[in-house]
C-alpha cells in the first residue's frame, strides 16, 4: 500500500495540469478542429498527452531513483512529447516525425543501454541471438510501437484504455520481479485516468472535453516499448519477446493490417484514412462508447491469453505461431468485413 500516495500525486498533478492548461491551449490554438476524418464537435484542446507526461514526470522525480537509464528515459520522453506538441500544432511531415522517433530509439539503445538482445526460441532451435542487429531491431520496434498507438487514437478513450491495459499488465509483471521500474507504468495508469475523466467527460458533462493529441499517443507507444525491453532484459526476465506481441496486439495488428492494405493500393503506409478497427465498428452501427467497450474487451482478452501462455511456459514458437494465425485471421476479416457482416446478417435471419 506504500504506492497509494505516489499514485495520487500522479493523478492529481495530471488533473490540475489539465485544468490550468486548457485555457492556454485554446488561446494559442493548440486545439483539434473537425474535418473530413475528425467528426467531433467544436475545437478540442490537445493537452491530454502533456498532462499525462507532467503527472508521470513529477511523480517519478519524487519517488523513483534517478539512475542514468531513468534520466535518459525522462529526457527521451520529454523530447517525443515536445515533437508531438509541435505536430499537434503545425502537422509535421512524416519524415520529421520518423526522424524524432528514431532519435529517441537511439537514445534508448546507445545511452540507456536498453536493446532487444535475442528473440527467444521462436523456431524451436534455441535462442535467436541478434548481436549488433539487436540495436537496429530495437529502434525499429520503437518506431513501430509509437506509430501503432498514434494510429489507434481515433475515438474518445481508446488510446487511454489500451494504454491502461498494457501498463497494468507491465506493472504486475515488473512488480513480481521487484523491478525498480514497477512504479512507472502505475504512474501512467493514474495520470491517464485523470485524462480519461476529461476525455470521456465523467462525471457526465461535468468536465470539458480534451484530447490526448499526438504528444500523448507517441509518449505512450514509446514508454510501452521501453518497459517491454526492460521486461525482456537480464536474469530477472519477466517476459518473453513472443508474449509482448499479445500485450500490444490490438494497436499492432490494426497498424500492420492498415499499412499492408495501403501499400497494396499503392498509397503511403502513413496516409490517414477511416479504415481502422474503431471506424469499422462505428460504420457497422456501434456507438463510440460501445466501440470503446468492445475493443477494450478484445485487448484485455488477448493480453490475458498472452500472459497465460507465458505463465504456462508455452514454447515460444507456439506462442508466436498462434499470434500469427490470429493476425492472418484479423487481416482477412478486416479486408472482407462488409461481406462477412452481410453473411452474418443473413444467417441471423
Amino acid at each position: 500500500m506504500d504506492f497509494i500516495v505516489p499514485l495520487l500525486v500522479a493523478f492529481l498533478t495530471s488533473f490540475i495540469f489539465i485544468k490550468l492548461c486548457k485555457p492556454i491551449a485554446i488561446k494559442h490554438g493548440l486545439v483539434d478542429t473537425p474535418n473530413a476524418r475528425k467528426l467531433h464537435l467544436g475545437s478540442v484542446p490537445l493537452v491530454g498527452g502533456v498532462a499525462v507526461f507532467v503527472g508521470v514526470a513529477i511523480s517519478s522525480v519524487i519517488y523513483l531513483p534517478m539512475t542514468q537509464s531513468f534520466l535518459t528515459y525522462l529526457f527521451s520522453a520529454a523530447f517525443i512529447v515536445l515533437v508531438g506538441v509541435i505536430d499537434d500544432y503545425k502537422d509535421l511531415p512524416v519524415k520529421a516525425r520518423i526522424f524524432a522517433q528514431i532519435t529517441v530509439g537511439c537514445l534508448m539503445v546507445f545511452v540507456a543501454d536498453l536493446h532487444i538482445a535475442d528473440m527467444g526460441d521462436l523456431i524451436a532451435i534455441g535462442n535467436i541471438e541478434l548481436g549488433v542487429f539487436g540495436y537496429l531491431f530495437t529502434v525499429f520496434a520503437v518506431v513501430g510501437a509509437i506509430n501503432a498507438y498514434n494510429m489507434v487514437d481515433g475515438i474518445d478513450g481508446l488510446v487511454g484504455m489500451l494504454s491502461i491495459i498494457a501498463f497494468t499488465t507491465l506493472a504486475i509483471l515488473l512488480g513480481m520481479s521487484n523491478s525498480q521500474w514497477f512504479l512507472l507504468p502505475m504512474f501512467f495508469v493514474s495520470a491517464t485516468l485523470a485524462y480519461l475523466m476529461f476525455n470521456l467527460q465523467w462525471p457526465k458533462n461535468k468536465l470539458e472535453k480534451i484530447f490526448m493529441g499526438d504528444a500523448g499517443s507517441m509518449l505512450i507507444g514509446f514508454t510501452i516499448v521501453w518497459l517491454l525491453v526492460v521486461a525482456f532484459k537480464g536474469d530477472a526476465q519477466v517476459l518473453k519477446p513472443a508474449t509482448a506481441l499479445w500485450i500490444v496486439a490490438v494497436p499492432l495488428m490494426d497498424m500492420a493490417a492498415i499499412m499492408i492494405r495501403r501499400v497494396r493500393k499503392g498509397q503511403s503506409p502513413f496516409k490517414p484514412d477511416r479504415d481502422h478497427l474503431h471506424h469499422i465498428f462505428m460504420r457497422a452501427g456501434f456507438s463510440s462508447k460501445q466501440t470503446l467497450f468492445f475493443i477494450s474487451c478484445i485487448a484485455t482478452a488477448l493480453t490475458t491469453v498472452g500472459i497465460i501462455l507465458e505463465k504456462c511456459n508455452t514454447p515460444e514458437w507456439f506462442t508466436l505461431s498462434l499470434f500469427m494465425l490470429l493476425f492472418l485471421a484479423y487481416t482477412f476479416a478486416i479486408n472482407h468485413i462488409w461481406r462477412l457482416l452481410t453473411l452474418f446478417r443473413k444467417i441471423l435471419r
